[in-house]
């Protein structure tokens, strides 16, 4: 493929990706679902013959733009979240509720599901099997904007009198559910791959057992909360109450901050052993918290946006060129069987469970009713993050059926982002619709 049909072709599917949100804001298409379709048909041109898009001759190069793709968006959403945690304030925990739920029950629940499913139904041994659970069980914060808040709220975009309309996500229980749930569960799987790695490795005993538990589900994760709320307290200090004007970031109006901060958080997390996905949402988070109202905040998520648009465009386009390379050679029946489950039984049901089993009063903030915990069920994206986690875990062992884990891994995507990316728009123009005409908003406690 020479250089300027590269050039050519990656100016034309951005041109695409800038247009894509405006033309498909009102329809039953997501942009997702059309790069996906670019890059098909990319790759059925006979110039995309020269170049290998096996992720299994690319595993480093894979692992890490994905793992950057991620990074960006769960800043993002970090930055876009209004609902700020106070560890200190029961209220708090209280309003964050169906996230708490959607992480401690739905996770799990999907991660032994498909183990289970796996492992009985589709001959996978119990490690390969958790490994497909851990790589398959998170949300995904890249490919779920049309289920996501939108970008921060600061003073200049607060509604007026007559204006509640505009952005009704602001009290939105649905969006903030899923958008916290996709920033924090992309690093708390990372306990699930560590294990299915130990157990491909041999060995795993009952000590080894123990030191998972301390280690990679609570050491890790602690590491990664300090080091994450740490970054974000500092930086947010710098950026708004600097004693030095030059030094103050926000009046000089600088949104780098934001890249900084993502790099700052991860790198100090992975350095120390922590989950650096988990480290990068809080910092984003604790960033957002440090002063609310100020516009530089919207200037930072807009920068981070920008970078995702591009990074999502890379990776889709990819993943649709590698779909007509062979990706989807070793699919079967059993991938198929996996991801529908996976798609329509398990997230949705496991999903339910937890939302429903002594909800929260729905006239509160963290409520959600009937059809709000129909739509949390169901919204669990697929997506970017999956694609890291396989290409993380065949870097550092090596895997039985690694050809059939990317078939299933690239299919249950593809399948998402069609599924969700359909019913998407109309389902939460319905449920905004719906929460108009109530006229009802959440009253907090």
């Amino acid at each position: 493929m020479t250089t300027g049909v590269v050039y050519l072709l990656l100016g034309l599917a951005l041109l695409l990706a800038i247009v894509l949100p405006q033309v498909t804001s009102r329809v039953a298409i997501s942009p997702p679902m059309v790069l996906v379709g670019v890059g098909m048909l990319i790759g059925l041109l006979p110039v995309s013959d020269t170049v290998s898009l096996d992720p299994q001759d690319h595993r480093t190069l894979v692992t890490h733009v994905t793992e950057f793709t991620v990074l960006v968006s769960l800043m993002g959403v970090g930055l876009a979240i209004d609902r700020h945690f106070h560890v200190a304030s029961w209220s708090s925990w209280r309003k964050w509720s169906p996230v708490w739920r959607l992480l401690a029950i739905t996770m799990p629940l999907t991660i032994g599901a498909v183990t289970l499913l796996g492992w009985w139904a589709a001959g996978l041994t119990p490690a390969v099997a958790l490994l497909l659970g851990a790589v398959l069980a998170p949300t995904d914060p890249v490919l779920a904007s049309d289920v996501q808040v939108g970008e921060p709220l600061t003073e200049d975009l607060e509604p007026d009198d007559g204006d509640e309309e505009e952005r009704p996500e602001e009290d939105d229980d649905i969006r903030f559910s899923l958008t916290a749930e996709a920033g924090m569960n992309d690093g708390l799987a990372f306990p699930f791959v560590h294990l299915a790695l130990l157990l491909l490795a041999g060995g795993f005993t009952l000590a080894d057992a123990g030191e998972w538990i301390g280690w990679y589900v609570v050491g890790k994760i602690a590491l990664a909360v300090l080091v994450g709320g740490a970054a974000g307290r500092l930086l947010g200090r710098q950026a708004f109450r600097a004693r030095s004007d030059v030094l103050r970031l926000a009046d000089q109006g600088e949104p780098l901050l934001a890249l900084a901060a993502l790099m700052a958080a991860y790198g100090g997390a992975e350095l120390v052993g922590g989950y650096g996905f988990l480290a990068v949402f809080v910092c984003a988070t604790t960033l957002r918290a440090s002063e609310r109202g100020h516009s530089y905040q919207r200037a930072m998520h807009a920068v981070v946006d920008r970078l995702e648009r591009l990074m999502t465009l890379l990776v889709l386009l990819l993943l649709g060129m590698a779909m007509t390379h062979g990706l989807l050679e070793h699919l079967d029946w059993r991938s198929i069987g996996l991801t529908l489950a996976l798609v329509l039984v398990v997230r949705p049901v496991a999903g339910w469970l937890s939302l429903s089993v002594a909800a929260r009063d729905e006239d509160l903030d963290g409520g959600l009713d009937r059809g709000e915990r129909l739509a949390v069920a169901f919204f669990g994206v697929r997506g970017v993050g999956s694609l890291y986690y396989l290409a993380y875990a065949t870097s550092h062992e090596h895997v039985p059926g690694e050809d059939w884990l990317w078939s299933t891994v690239a299919f249950a995507v593809v399948v998402s982002v069609l599924l969700h990316g359909v019913t998407a728009t109309p389902a939460m123009a319905r449920l905004d619709a719906r929460r108009r005409e109530s006229g009802s908003a959440p009253s907090g406690g």
